[in-house]
């Protein structure tokens, strides 16, 4: 039995295939429908999804499977003090797999050590969202047709962004990926990420302007600033709107940059910018539904 808590779980290899299991998903949709008949999906979601939880449910059902689960801690039994790990010996007798989304950190690794059934880490504090990064890396490489030989420019909250983290983990994995780090001082790159970048001798380089870096992008994956992040109010409203990109900014970058964002956008990019082909968050979610697929089948064995 395997689980997904980060995505150095799975070999260059390894997603490799999940990604043409993915493109084949995406071009012969029928051919996957009954895959996942008699199967079911727990969503444990201890915070608040729509994306995530979602996309995993609009996956299984795509498979032809059902869904049972929570969408909150309070309407779950976690309000009762019941503890992660007898959650889910629980939710091991109801379904074949299960996705957990978590405030804190490490909780899924938990659940995976006393669960029965495989668990796939849907997003744990400011942690790890493994499979958010599995839909960046199938978008690139549907869209750029490559992961590697490429300038990626991360801009906003470099500090609590657990999509960031788990994409530049990944990335590292891949030939001659340079990194650009945009924020302010105050939402920089943790320095565990500099250093190991460091020890590996990877080029990035940290800057506060957008503008100063734009043009030399080949991808920009701009994120929100986390209201749910912050210990106080004031340290949000200072930051949350320090970038905005708009058709203004758009006109330094290159025609065949691509922007891509984790969603939910709050104000970061401007609705002017949607138009834009270079545009792709929305194709992004399409591609998480095809990736999370593809993932499921991986698990449960079925292909």
């Amino acid at each position: 039995m395997r689980h997904l808590m980060s995505p150095l779980d799975f070999s260059v290899e390894e997603l490799d295939k999940l990604f043409d299991l993915a493109g084949d998903i995406e071009r012969n949709p029928e051919k996957y429908s009954k895959k996942c008949e008699g199967k079911k999906l727990a969503t444990c979601f201890y915070e608040p999804s729509t994306r995530t939880r979602l996309s995993f449910e609009a996956a299984m059902y795509n498979l032809g499977g059902h869904v049972i689960g929570f969408s909150d801690a309070s309407s779950s039994s976690a309000a009762k003090g019941e503890s992660v790990s007898d959650t889910i010996r629980m939710i091991s007798c109801y379904a074949d797999i299960c996705a957990m989304r978590h405030p804190k950190e490490g909780a899924p690794m938990v659940a995976s050590m006393k669960s029965h059934i495989p668990v796939i880490n849907a997003g744990d504090g400011g942690h790890q969202h493994p499979t958010q990064t599995l839909t960046d890396l199938l978008t690139i490489r549907s869209l750029k047709g490559r992961l590697d030989n490429f300038t990626i420019g991360l801009c906003g909250d470099l500090k609590f962004g657990r999509t960031v983290h788990s994409l530049i983990h990944a990335l590292v994995r891949y030939k001659n990926i340079k990194f650009v780090f945009i924020s302010p001082d105050e939402l920089r790159v943790p320095d565990y990420i500099t250093e190991m970048l460091q020890e590996k001798g990877i080029s990035y380089q940290e800057v506060i302007r957008l503008e100063d870096v734009i043009g030399e992008l080949d991808l920009l994956y701009m994120t929100r600033v986390q209201r749910e992040r912050f210990f106080n109010e004031e340290d949000y409203v200072r930051l949350k709107d320090f970038y905005i990109l708009n058709k203004a900014k758009m006109e330094l970058a290159k025609p065949d940059m691509l922007i891509l964002h984790p969603l939910p956008r709050v104000n970061e990019i401007s609705v002017e910018v949607d138009d834009d082909e270079r545009a792709v968050y929305f194709k992004q979610v399409q591609y998480g539904v095809y990736v999370r697929m593809a993932l499921i089948l991986t698990l449960l064995e079925l292909v």
